[in-house]
């Protein structure tokens, strides 16, 4: 993943917010067009960063002017690897749903959900954890070969 400015973190939070309630209406209505629309926002999160991710640009524009600066920033990359992992169970359960298989896209749009609400409500990115774990992981492994 290319370097991208650190984040303010805030506008995860909300981003977060917005996913939860989106997945939560793909759980009541089993919609599938919709757990595909949030996977295209996880991808572009993913992939083009949170300076095009529409809920960062919704936070940009409607919630960041009426607040005072952020007092700290976050590092984007953990960021854009949760919202790969994000479009993984997004993608996962577009194609439970898709294909009949009802219940891997409910447990997918479920985990997915879990993660969101935790980020929302806590502040907690799972994805950003992982990340974490890896990076250590990896350089445990080149100081290893080294």
């Amino acid at each position: 993943m290319r370097s991208d400015p650190p984040v303010d973190p805030r506008g995860v939070r909300f981003a977060a917010a917005l996913t939860t309630a989106v997945l939560a209406v793909v759980l009541l209505t089993g919609s599938d067009w919709l757990l595909g629309a949030q996977a295209v926002v996880f991808a572009l999160g993913a992939f083009a960063g949170s300076r095009f991710a529409p809920y960062s640009v919704l936070y940009r524009i409607l919630l960041a002017p009426r607040l005072a600066p952020p007092t700290e920033r976050e590092d984007a990359a953990p960021v854009r690897f949760s919202q790969l992992v994000g479009l993984a169970f997004a993608v996962v359960g577009v194609a439970g749903y898709l294909t009949g298989l009802t219940v891997l896209g409910v447990v997918a749009t479920a985990l997915a959900l879990a993660a969101a609400f935790l980020n929302a409500a806590f502040g907690l990115c799972l994805g950003c954890e992982m990340y974490a774990v890896i990076a250590r992981i990896r350089n445990k492994k080149l100081g290893a070969t080294a």
